[in-house]
């Protein structure tokens, strides 16, 4: 990657890290899935009268939002909401990677290499230590939220690879149509008329910088930046950039929310790191070990001829 690629790859990084203190910031005074819905509604209008609809089938995109958009953050939102830290979340919801490699050698019959096996192993270890040391200040539902979330990540994302689809804004966009009404639908069953319209009525500055920050950059501009980034380099160059998000996160939620990881959730959460980046490792190539025939015949040729000239020397 150039230098200009590596930088933007490393700001997508920092908009998806600050993300979740954004979204931690905003959701206060507002049930999680009405803001959630609120999010994916800036993130539709008006960019669906701009951007054109993906060359795939409605079900395949409304699959592939259901669970990358609706499932994933409907229940993190929901497990930020119940307890879990947003420097905590973006770090649990890096096992997406793990559960990703996990569906992909399940359904799509894709087996998994060596590394990504020990990446699977570690991670889950990793995963294993938070949830042992989380202190008694993450209770196991937030946990449990946030892990499921990462698991509709993961299948979204073998969703989106076995339908053959490249990722893109338009994808974004339009998978999107499948969030907001289901979501507003249950924030009304489950909290109730009266707290919604409440909500609605006291929606804040807060409230609103949130939903364009969340909405406008973290998913707009991040996924267009990373999906052009993925367009042009393979996945190895550019998914490990990513892992840079729950480093903001953490540190943004110490410096601003004085929220500071314990040391199992630390050590912990390295190992889970270390694990997504043993699995992202490139496999090298094998060198080719024996020498082609036409190398091997220039070889033989230069040899007599070397030898003929030291005969007509002698």
């Amino acid at each position: 990657m150039t230098v200009r690629h590596s930088l933007l790859a490393a700001l997508v990084a920092t908009i998806w890290g600050f993300n979740f203190v954004v979204i931690d910031w905003g959701m206060d005074g507002v049930p999680p899935l009405l803001f959630l819905a609120i999010r994916f509604t800036a993130v539709i209008f008006p960019a669906v009268f701009l951007v054109r609809r993906p060359d795939a089938p409605w079900r395949t995109i409304l699959a592939i939002g259901a669970f990358m958009s609706l499932g994933q953050f409907g229940l993190l939102y929901v497990s930020m909401h119940v307890g879990m830290p947003p420097g905590l979340a973006a770090l649990v919801l890096q096992a997406q990677v793990i559960f990703t490699i996990a569906i992909a050698a399940g359904w799509l019959k894709e087996v998994p290499t060596a590394p990504q096996i020990a990446g699977v192993l570690l991670g889950s270890a990793g995963l294993a230590v938070v949830a042992a040391g989380r202190g008694g200040h993450v209770t196991v539902l937030a946990l449990v939220l946030c892990l499921s979330a990462a698991l509709s990540w993961g299948v979204g994302n073998v969703l989106s690879r076995s339908a053959g689809i490249a990722g893109g804004l338009s994808l974004t966009v339009w998978s999107a149509l499948v969030v907001p009404l289901p979501l507003f639908a249950l924030s009304l069953l489950l909290d109730g008329p009266a707290a919604v319209g409440s909500a609605l009525a006291g929606f804040g500055w807060d409230s609103a910088i949130s939903t364009l920050y969340t909405a406008v950059l973290a998913s707009l501009v991040g996924y267009g930046i990373f999906n052009s980034l993925l367009a042009r380099y393979p996945s190895s160059a550019v998914v490990p950039w990513i892992l840079l998000a729950p480093v903001v996160a953490m540190a943004s939620a110490w410096w601003l929310l004085d929220q500071r990881p314990n040391l199992a959730e630390t050590a912990g959460g390295a190992m889970l790191l270390a694990g997504v980046l043993v699995a992202l490792r490139p496999q090298a190539q094998a060198r080719p070990k024996i020498r082609s025939a036409s190398v091997e015949s220039a070889a033989s040729s230069s040899s007599a001829g070397g030898r003929g000239s030291s005969n007509i020397q002698s």
